[in-house]
């Protein structure tokens, strides 16, 4: 599952390595929850361009998303089966900007278990193509909200001691593939989603302020010395009252 992630480099950074001819000004990110909006790469036309959609996915059949547990990620080995994903990763598939993600070594079990904060940085600091699939979802008084979920796989080598799950991190030659709707179908799609090469990541602990969404300071990514085991440790609460899933938790739904 991936819950987290920051982006901190200067705009002009994903702009010259995606190639998109926005010019979009935001401000460095080290704490992006879902629910909040995300900035993404879609291909139009054939061309690379920069949006903001809402972080969770919903299907354009969904009714009423109050009724609808939150997808924040699309697991790469099921996405073409569900009717949730199969029109997305046909013809909305995006990147979303990052630079790093978190994710939470569980030890333990029931109200004795600890969760560890990591943050997970390419080794070249380059930024890290998250592979995702979008939908546009039209509310009954023709409103319009565009949704994105992360794609995950299993984790390699480095993220299999904290998690057994890691997003779909794409390397800068598949990005145009997985973005070309017009020339990749699904399955070639999907194949490019896999554990991504050992020695592309590090990771380090860092505080477990970052398991409160409100907090978004640059202090957040410091490492710190990882905590023994018998340390107590906090749960990273849903963003919202809306119950916030990796897609796995829900695949009976579809």
């Amino acid at each position: 599952m991936c819950g987290r992630f920051f982006m901190r480099q200067a705009p002009e950074i994903f702009r010259q390595f995606y190639g998109y001819s926005e010019q979009p000004n935001f401000p460095p990110r080290y704490n992006v929850a879902p629910t909040q909006p995300v900035a993404v790469v879609v291909s139009e036309g054939g061309e690379p361009h920069f949006r903001l959609m809402r972080w969770g996915f919903w299907p354009g059949w969904l009714k009423d998303p109050r009724d609808f547990p939150l997808i924040i990620n699309a697991r790469s080995e099921t996405m073409a089966e569900k009717a949730s994903f199969r029109g997305a990763l046909r013809h909305r598939r995006c990147i979303l900007l990052a630079d790093d993600f978190y994710e939470w070594r569980r030890e333990g079990s029931g109200k004795a278990a600890t969760r560890t904060p990591f943050k997970i940085e390419r080794a070249d600091r380059a930024p890290m193509a998250l592979a995702g699939l979008w939908e546009t979802w039209a509310s009954p008084d023709g409103s319009e909200v565009d949704t994105a979920a992360i794609v995950t796989t299993g984790a390699n080598g480095v993220l299999a001691a904290i998690h057994d799950r890691m997003p779909a991190v794409l390397g800068r030659d598949d990005v145009a593939s997985w973005l070309d709707t017009r020339s990749l179908d699904s399955g070639p799609a999907a194949s490019l989603c896999r554990p991504c090469p050992e020695d592309w990541l590090t990771l380090d602990p860092v505080s477990a302020r970052v398991n409160d969404a409100r907090h978004d300071e640059p202090d957040l990514i410091e490492p710190v010395r990882a905590p023994n085991r018998s340390a107590s440790g906090m749960d990273a609460p849903a963003p919202d009252r809306q119950r916030s899933s990796d897609e796995d938790a829900q695949g009976a739904l579809f």
